[in-house]
């Protein structure tokens, strides 16, 4: 077997997906662009470091190839390209952008999303790559009711946002591109932390809503005899029986890991979504409970309603971004993951596991930071 060349391989599920990949002994490269302070192979061995002081236990490292996903040939160096070529018979595509905000096709999310897939397929026929596994999102549904099977996907359908539209195009891309002869497609829902240790690296979407919570709530500062923070004047312009989608990145990533390492999986679409979503009263329930205050209610769906209160204002000021994220879901046929993984169903996203992840954040106020690397040795190519 050649080696898995893995794109966002420094992003929070690509993080999972190469540490399991690497402990099954997997060959690999990874495709990661520098940032402004660190060189990939710096990001790269920082992200390995900090899995070896979890798991207490050294690991294998991935030949880093540095390049951008936004750049024909990735940008990389003839060498690199060579070597690639003459090295890796499957692609993992995951790096993509979670923009749900565009100013126009040039910019995010459609720069990675679609022309990375682009950059990619190229890259794959003219390395000869034939094996592709894509990390698209259920939520190519868009606005979509009632039962989502994991065999469709353009039915017509209307979208909440750019990144869901330009997720659906990119998943087109790859199922037209005729020299890709085993494609396998992974949609999960929204990713969260980890089930058992609260990690995450990105803090989008629930967590968005809970440190902005957490922020105003300590600004208020008016707690009453009960210790907690009354917050009656805050309504909420859902119904609460909203279904989310909440998926640990662990769960993700293990399951992606167990069919890229079996090819009697391959060439499926996996709906990588939870047995029983999450609703927005059990959100609202965790933040009182978690960040401290207590009162709010919902109004039901629909434009949200005038206040006076400045704190209400600028919530709504700041989530304005992920208004189309608070709609109702679909519900997500999985039957092929459920005939793939019968041995791995998805953790229970409940009140206590919720609770959990918004303490891990809070505890790490909301940030991450990797072990200290000056320099990375490179991995012999």
């Amino acid at each position: 077997m050649g080696h898995v060349l893995l794109t966002g391989a420094t992003g929070l599920l690509g993080r999972y997906v190469m540490r399991n990949l690497l402990l099954a002994d997997t060959p690999m490269a990874v495709l990661v662009r520098p940032s402004r302070r660190n060189s990939p192979e710096v990001r790269v061995e920082a992200a390995m470091r900090s899995w070896e002081e979890q798991l207490g236990r050294s690991l294998p490292r991935p030949v880093v190839l540095s390049g951008n996903i936004t750049e024909p040939d990735f940008g990389m160096s003839a060498d690199q390209i060579k070597w690639a070529a003459e090295n890796c018979d499957t692609l993992l595509h995951n790096a993509a952008s979670l923009s749900f905000v565009s100013t126009g096709p040039k910019s995010e999310p459609w720069r990675s999303n679609v022309e990375g897939t682009r950059h990619v397929l190229n890259f794959c026929a003219e390395a000869g790559i034939e094996r592709l596994f894509h990390v698209s999102t259920a939520y190519v549904c868009g606005l979509r009711h009632g039962k989502v099977l994991e065999s469709e996907l353009d039915v017509g359908q209307e979208f909440g946002n750019p990144y869901e539209e330009s997720k659906l195009q990119a998943e087109q891309m790859v199922r037209s591109a005729e020299h890709i002869k085993s494609l396998t497609v992974f949609r999960p829902g929204i990713i969260v932390g980890d089930s058992v240790t609260g990690m995450t690296t990105t803090f989008h979407n629930f967590y968005a809503m809970l440190q902005l919570t957490y922020t105003l709530n300590k600004q208020r500062g008016d707690a009453d005899f009960s210790g907690v923070v009354p917050a009656s004047t805050v309504q909420f312009n859902v119904d609460g029986t909203e279904r989310k989608n909440l998926v640990p990145v662990d769960w993700v990533g293990e399951a992606m890991s167990q069919i890229v390492l079996n090819p009697a999986l391959h060439q499926e679409t996996y709906h990588l979504t939870p047995r029983v979503p999450v609703t927005t009263r059990l959100m609202r329930d965790v933040l009182e409970d978690v960040v401290g205050f207590y009162g709010v209610d919902f109004y039901g769906a629909g434009q949200r309603q005038k206040t006076t209160d400045e704190a209400v204002d600028l919530f709504y000021e700041h989530m304005q971004v992920y208004n189309s994220y608070w709609r109702d879901d679909p519900e997500f046929d999985t039957s092929n993951t459920q005939r793939a993984l019968p041995h791995l169903p998805c953790p229970h996203v409940d009140y206590q596991l919720l609770s959990n992840l918004s303490r891990a954040a809070i505890d790490r106020r909301f940030s991450w930071r990797d072990p200290a690397v000056e320099k990375a040795a490179p991995v012999a190519t």
